[in-house]
């Protein structure tokens, strides 16, 4: 079986305790895109890459609420999550090769 299907991540993002303005407003942003149907993951693209408004739902007064913050926020805000995730992911995988063998994660390079 598959552990990591099994497993919680926690993802940082949505923690809203000392979470910056960018990563609230991406997240009532998200939400709003979806509450209206959107896909959202296209629609924040579509937004950072042209800096179109329009790419955002002014349903939940998102639209308001994303131009408060400059793109370059935003997108700062979403590669500092993205590799995060990443580093927290290879952790956790040098850790499930640790205790999956008993030794460490730099065996396969003594074969």
């Amino acid at each position: 079986m598959d552990d990591k299907k099994d497993r919680t991540v926690s993802f940082p993002f949505l923690k809203e305790e000392g979470a910056s303005e960018a990563q609230l407003i991406l997240i009532e942003v998200y939400r709003a895109l979806k509450e209206k149907g959107y896909n959202p993951i296209s629609q924040l693209v579509g937004y950072l890459l042209s800096g179109e408004p329009a790419y955002i739902t002014s349903h939940k007064n998102a639209r308001s609420l994303i131009k408060k913050v400059d793109r370059d926020e935003l997108i700062e805000e979403l590669v500092r999550v993205y590799i995060y995730n990443v580093e927290e992911e290879n952790l956790s995988a040098h850790k499930d090769t640790d205790s999956n063998t008993g030794e460490g994660a730099d065996n396969d390079s003594l074969k």
